[in-house]
């Protein structure tokens, strides 16, 4: 499974998603679009969203810490 999250470091949602995530001992790569334009325009690309976090989920974009969406794509029970 490949999960991306797309954060900045001021985000307090995308700590939040990165710790549901590390809870439940799902890998991810985090992406911080503040530190690279070329992440940025990915992120956009991608989700349409300029906002963070943006969370996909092998192709499938979650925008937002959008956690019955992250259950329900990861698979997981709730």
């Amino acid at each position: 499974m490949a999960v991306l999250v797309y954060t900045t470091p001021t985000c307090p949602h995308c700590r939040s998603a990165k710790r549901f995530l590390t809870e439940r001992n799902i890998p991810f790569r985090e992406i911080d679009v503040a530190r690279s334009s070329q992440a940025a325009a990915e992120l956009q690309r991608k989700s349409g969203q300029t906002g963070v976090p943006v969370i996909d989920v092998n192709g499938k974009v979650v925008v937002g810490f959008d956690q019955p969406r992250l259950i329900r794509e990861l698979g997981l029970r709730s």
